[in-house]
């Protein structure tokens, strides 16, 4: 938190004219300055600079205010935000609460990424795999883009340079292991990753090597969430502001090979699902969202979940489909600008986009699998506004060549839902649905459970094991009455699922008569290891 005393400080320090005029170009005009407004179209100036009264006033929109009100209204930022801008611009240094670890990150981590541009101008192969993707020397620099070598040439680095180690590991940048200190990023490109008001907050390190998960992030710290960040935003928001749309990738080459072909509204997860955490800065300016993601299976299921609840959250925009596993960066580099535009033009609704996946999911030849198709796309149709549930009726009749009078909305059928969800087991549809909405989850789950553990939705794990894009899943994602548990959530409901497998499992041997004594024993002996780990707390694997 930044100190009040501070703030005024940078009042004091600040001159309006300096400010403004580095975002517009300011004409005298007597004792002021005028300019043509920023915030609505003119073609004579109204918009007028008052040095002796540090204010700006717009005489056309009645805009008006300070140097921080200034900064907030064309940036779109907060006032945390903007203090921190304007201390960036003038060179200020504020005092926080706990203003000396605030300080050090920040130097820590700046110094990291110049570290990694020098690694990066050091090493021709990095350079000519950049350049074989069609990445430019500008946009390189633009972006820039650095490399990590070994973990020991981090290390020394910080050392040598007389770094706070400690820091460094609160940053993400080293970890401490049981052999010693190690750097996080070893043997990758590096992507700096800044926050919206440009301030450097981690990194994303892409292997060209098999050295571990191709793409490594910072991990969770003080300043650091990647839930809440989109590669490139710090970049993009002018353009973003200025043509009220945003472009949303999947991948850092994504961004940059877009940016190079003149899309500077284009952004990217960091290597997450869209969430609703990132809603909140979707939301800046109300834009109209564009998903541009790859043509590949995966592409497309993960546009169909961004889909799912962009639409549920009343966001404007559409779906641009890449076909045979496209990807922005693979167009722009073979210079395919031209399609792209048009892509970004003429994107597919949410809303269609959604119903198609869904409805293309079945083979609608058949009876049955046309009427599991009505039922699914009538549970999507159902979470959306009243408004548009009578307008997607039709586009679900016609798709599924039916009488719109077979397609319920939301007043008929919210009665029947609730009582349906009362008639199954929430908590383990909602565990499956946090999975489905994070697949990387499967991997610590399959080690703590098995099927035999869902009592009431062994089949719907079965199939998440099996197929994470096996349409009896559909109905899990689209039901937005079922939870999507973040990790700590997701922890403490599998602790009571596990607790409930192992208490069952304890009272039915005690009655099982066709087992070995030994066996017996030493089978609930573990049983009651396991229920004192979870009793604690611990999440146990299984083992029986």
């Amino acid at each position: 938190m930044i100190k009040k005393e501070s703030i005024e400080s940078l009042k004091n320090q600040l001159d309006i004219v300096d400010v403004v005029s580095q975002y517009i170009e300011l004409k005298k005009n007597g004792a002021n300055f005028k300019a043509c407004c920023p915030f609505h179209n003119e073609d004579t100036p109204s918009f007028v600079v008052s040095p002796s009264k540090q204010i700006y006033h717009c005489f056309g929109c009645q805009v008006g205010g300070d140097s921080i009100k200034f900064v907030m209204e064309y940036e779109k930022l907060s006032y945390p935000e903007a203090i921190e801008k304007l201390a960036n611009l003038t060179n200020f240094t504020l005092q926080y609460e706990e203003s000396s670890a605030k300080k050090t990150d920040t130097k820590v981590i700046d110094a990291i990424k110049n570290f990694y541009q020098k690694q990066f101008i050091a090493n021709d192969s990095i350079k000519d795999y950049l350049k074989q993707r069609g990445v430019f020397e500008s946009f390189i620099e633009k972006f820039e883009i650095g490399y990590a070598s070994s973990s020991s040439s981090t290390i020394d680095f910080l050392k040598q340079n007389h770094y706070n180690l400690n820091d460094a590991i609160e940053l993400g940048v080293i970890s401490q292991g049981d052999s010693g200190l190690y750097a996080r990023f070893i043997d990758r490109v590096i992507f700096p990753i800044y926050s919206i008001n440009g301030k450097l907050v981690g990194f994303g390190g892409r292997t060209l090597t098999n050295h571990g998960a191709k793409y490594v992030n910072s991990p969770q710290t003080q300043i650091f969430n990647k839930s809440k960040l989109l590669y490139g935003y710090h970049l993009a928001k002018e353009k973003i502001y200025k043509t009220n749309k945003l472009i949303v990738c999947e991948g850092y080459l994504d961004v940059i090979m877009l940016h190079q072909a003149g899309f500077s509204n284009a952004v990217a997860t960091l290597g997450t699902a869209l969430t609703k955490d990132h809603l909140p800065l979707l939301r800046r300016g109300e834009p109209k969202i564009i998903l541009a993601y790859d043509g590949d299976k995966a592409g497309l299921n993960a546009a169909f979940k961004a889909s799912l609840m962009l639409s549920q959250s009343g966001f404007d925009g559409g779906v641009a489909v890449f076909e045979d596993g496209n990807d922005p960066a693979d167009m722009v580099k073979d210079n395919k600008i031209n399609e792209l535009e048009k892509k970004f033009l003429e994107p597919k609704p949410f809303i269609n986009f959604a119903l198609d996946y869904i409805i293309d999911s079945y083979d609608i030849s058949n009876p049955i699998e046309k009427k599991k198709a009505l039922k699914d796309s009538n549970d999507y149709l159902n979470t959306l506004d009243i408004l548009f549930q009578e307008e997607y009726k039709r586009y679900i009749a016609q798709k599924l060549n039916i009488k719109e009078n077979m397609i319920s909305t939301s007043k008929n059928v919210t009665r029947k839902n609730q009582q349906n969800l009362m008639a199954y087991d929430i908590g383990e549809l909602c565990i499956i649905k946090s999975i489905l909405d994070n697949p990387k989850r499967l991997d610590m789950v399959l080690d703590l459970v098995t099927p035999s553990m869902f009592e009431h939705h062994e089949d719907e794990f079965k199939a998440l094991l099996n197929d994470i894009n096996d349409v009896v899943l559909n109905k899990i994602l689209l039901n937005d009455k079922l939870e999507v548990y973040d990790d700590e959530r997701l922890n403490k409901e599998l602790l009571v699922l596990l607790y409930k497998f192992y208490s069952n499992k304890l009272l039915s041997l005690s009655y099982e008569t066709n087992i070995d004594f030994k066996e017996k024993v030493n089978l609930i002996k573990k049983i009651k290891d396991n229920l004192y780990e979870l009793k604690q707390g611990k999440l146990t694997k299984f083992n029986l």
